[in-house]
């Protein structure tokens, strides 16, 4: 038998992995059935080049064997790991050892290139992606810790100089009562000098007189001067400062909660199934409670929202108006679509501006002076809107910005037959996400609502109307997961349209016609309904950063604002 089918079995198809494959692909280096030809092909990246699998092995330069200089080397030693010839096969020294030959090896280079290509090197990509997200996050959570320890510190100075205050206060009462007192002894004795004055006075004259009427008549009055007024007892106030005890000021400050740095699991491997888990720390409210109602007067139906901040809230309609009201439903802000026509969905950028997409010039848009530091400075009229993407051949249809700054679109074909999510970074077109890895299209077709958002883990989740599922995809476009409705009410119409991710990385989709929203895990798992709120017709969804729950209402124009965590 020849030695050389001991190493491998037949070599199978790259594509269909069943069927023997007699061809290759020189460019991609890729073995191939004769059925799988053609989709091959299909490619059209690569100009391909495939011959007969015994023509490309012809073509091979196999190494001369050191031990025997007439041969070539056509096999590899597995145990001995050195390309070995017949003749070294025959010379017993590699008895019971694994032979591979050139088809098997190349075949376990092509799966390594695989794997790596579209398995390990995406998901590392992934990880790069979030440590990025986690570092913005560090910064800006630190951020917030060293405004709330300053908050915390102009809050004890503003306690400390209030009792400063209150003490001085009881200084200045203290003098107050100590030189009335003097003062009122001063005028006493001040009134008997004065008396004394006048006595003398009234004697030196009687001495000097010659008239003895006077002098006859006189009665002393030295016993009303002789016992002098008592003098005060002046015990004045002391202070006596406390000794400062810093750990109790501490305790009073407040102190920090403490995690420890450690790597979330053991044993992380590549593939790994779904997508990067999260500690979700809070838990849910049984009963959701509501917190407010936010009136909007400009629109026949509301449709999408968007927080500018935990107090601001963008929202759009049937018209083209785009209004950023207050928690209160006070107005802040008109701006009118450039093309004077209801904009398809909108979002807010890192640095707070406003963006919106436009289904009649197929066009994604910036507000200028809508960001946070220039948000009142402008009124209506003066708002200058730049086109940032003007689309062809498709349509916009849902928006949103992402952690690291580019803008996620769902769109569709003007013929309605095709559905994809395109990532834009800055102006240019970086990622294309439109079919799953058989082929198949991962969006329904259609001219239906299809809004987007983006999880903490990166993921990708699509509120698919007209296939009355959410479908969950990687950042790199595999398909995670679709999600249809609890298994337990499969037999109602879900009908999914607002969609938004919240800090623990759970999804919160609005079910419009059965008036209330379902939570699921970022894992497709179905958590709990909010239901109890009396939200009739909910559409656009948005979060803020302490995870309170903003609900759009298309027919009340009513904006509720929920509390679904602990």
């Amino acid at each position: 038998m020849d030695p050389r089918h001991s190493a491998q079995d037949v070599v199978r198809c790259a594509l269909c992995r069943d069927a023997a494959a007699p061809l290759y692909c020189n460019v991609c280096h890729t073995h191939l059935c004769g059925d799988c030809v053609e989709k091959h092909f299909s490619d059209k990246s690569k100009v391909h080049t495939v011959v007969p699998l015994e023509q490309f092995m012809s073509t091979l330069n196999y190494p001369k064997c050191p031990t025997h200089p007439s041969k070539q080397c056509e096999l590899h030693c597995e145990q001995c790991d050195i390309p070995i010839c017949s003749s070294c096969i025959s010379s017993g020294k590699h008895i019971g050892h694994v032979f591979a030959d050139f088809k098997s090896k190349t075949e376990v280079i092509r799966k390594d290139l695989e794997e790596l290509e579209i398995s390990i090197f995406p998901k590392y990509k992934e990880l790069t992606a979030i440590i990025k997200k986690q570092k913005t996050d560090l910064c800006k959570h630190f951020q917030n810790l060293t405004e709330e320890l300053n908050k915390q510190g102009e809050a004890l100075h503003r306690e400390i100089n209030t009792i400063i205050q209150r003490k001085q206060s009881e200084i200045d009462e203290m003098n107050a009562q100590h030189l009335a007192a003097i003062e009122k002894q001063e005028h006493e004795i001040n009134k008997t000098i004065d008396e004394i004055k006048q006595v003398i006075i009234d004697l030196n004259s009687l001495l000097e007189t010659s008239y003895i009427g006077h002098v006859s008549t006189y009665k002393t009055r030295n016993g009303d001067f002789r016992e002098l007024p008592p003098q005060l007892k002046i015990l004045l106030p002391s202070f006596q400062p406390q000794r400062i005890d810093t750990e109790q000021l501490l305790k009073q400050f407040g102190p920090f909660s403490r995690i420890p740095i450690e790597p979330k699991e053991q044993g992380y491997t590549v593939p790994f199934p779904g997508a990067e888990s999260f500690p979700q720390g809070m838990q849910l409210l049984d009963i959701p409670r509501l917190i407010t109602d936010i009136p909007t007067s400009e629109y026949g139906y509301l449709f999408n929202i968007t927080c500018l901040s935990d107090e601001k809230i963008w929202t759009s309609g049937d018209n083209e108006i785009l209004n950023l009201y207050n928690l209160k439903g006070e107005l802040l802000k008109s701006v009118q679509t450039k093309s004077g026509k209801g904009p398809q969905d909108i979002t807010v950028t890192w640095s707070g501006d406003l963006v919106y997409a436009d289904f009649l010039d197929r066009s994604i848009n910036l507000v200028r002076g809508t960001g946070k530091q220039t948000l009142l400075t402008l009124p209506r009229k003066k708002s200058k809107i730049k086109t940032l993407i003007t689309l062809q051949g498709w349509i916009p249809r849902g928006l949103c910005s992402t952690s690291s700054g580019d803008l996620l679109v769902t769109m569709i074909s003007d013929d309605g037959k095709q559905t994809k999510v395109v990532r834009y970074s800055g102006f240019a077109e970086k990622q294309s996400i439109q079919k799953d890895d058989q082929g198949f299209p991962l969006y329904s077709s259609g001219y239906d609502a299809k809004n987007l958002s983006e999880n903490r883990n990166l993921d990708i989740c699509v509120a698919d109307n007209a296939a009355r599922a959410v479908v969950v995809v990687s950042a790199a476009g595999k398909l995670r997961f679709r999600y249809t409705g609890p298994p337990s009410t499969t037999q109602e119409s879900f009908y999914p349209l607002g969609i938004f991710t919240d800090s623990r990385g759970n999804i919160l989709t609005s079910d419009y016609n059965n008036h209330r929203i379902h939570i699921i895990d970022q894992d497709g798992h179905f958590l709990r309904f909010i239901d109890n709120s009396g939200l009739l017709e909910p559409w656009g969804l948005c979060v803020d950063s302490l995870d309170n729950l903003f609900v759009a209402e298309a027919d009340t124009g009513k904006v509720k604002k929920l509390k679904y965590y602990k």
